[in-house]
């Protein structure tokens, strides 16, 4: 049985939405143009470089407590304000880098999550002499991935992401709890969470659909 949800779209008994364009979709990326796109384009494909995963680690700590659409919002502004996540940039703030980003109003001025993506960028550094960022954090990669039938069964950590934050904070890095690197994982296709009815299901070439 399906039912219309609040914005317009058909919901399954999964819980995803069924758009106008005939896709499903989980609820938080079918009314928001922005997230919708984010989620069509983006969400869930392998990251394999290192200034995209430190990019995105660092946008998921500046997460912390806030939607997401907040933060890709302010995508842009946060790649001009960091140096487009450059780690070798972003190793070299200064306090006055800090007051500097404190003072823009174009991205999250929390002066923790500020001095923790400065922290984060020299412990990526630190890291190429190990395998590199990249490596060391798809070597937590699950043997297997979940398989949400509903929205209700998408997890939100897991015996992985608590691996991974612990050795992360191991190896120098801050703000990377166990939920926020479950998002990292889900986000960077380390897992796939998408709905088994989603059209985005298996894209991402690391799980079978």
């Amino acid at each position: 049985m399906s039912a219309e949800s609040a914005g317009g779209g058909i919901v399954s008994s999964s819980g995803a939405i069924l758009g106008d364009d005939g896709l499903r979709r989980p609820p938080w990326a079918s009314i928001d143009p922005m997230l919708r796109d984010y989620y069509d384009r983006e969400w869930g494909m392998p990251v394999r470089d290192e200034q995209g995963m430190f990019e995105r680690i660092s946008l998921e700590a500046f997460q912390s407590g806030l939607s997401w659409a907040t933060i890709l919002r302010k995508r842009e502004a946060f790649r001009v304000a960091f140096d487009g996540f450059e780690p070798d940039l972003v190793a070299r703030y200064t306090d006055r880098d800090v007051a500097r980003l404190m003072a823009d109003a174009g991205i999250v001025r929390n002066r923790a999550k500020i001095t923790a993506a400065i922290t984060n960028a020299r412990a990526t550094i630190d890291l190429r002499a190990h395998g590199g960022l990249v490596d060391f954090v798809w070597s937590f990669q699950p043997e297997d991935t979940p398989y949400p039938r509903c929205v209700d069964e998408i997890p939100t950590r897991s015996p992985e992401s608590e691996a991974l934050a612990r050795a992360l904070r191991r190896a120098g890095f801050a703000f990377v709890g166990p939920t926020t690197m479950y998002a990292l994982m889900e986000a960077t296709g380390i897992v796939d969470t998408h709905l088994v009815d989603s059209h985005r299901r298996g894209t991402s070439g690391v799980w079978p659909d």
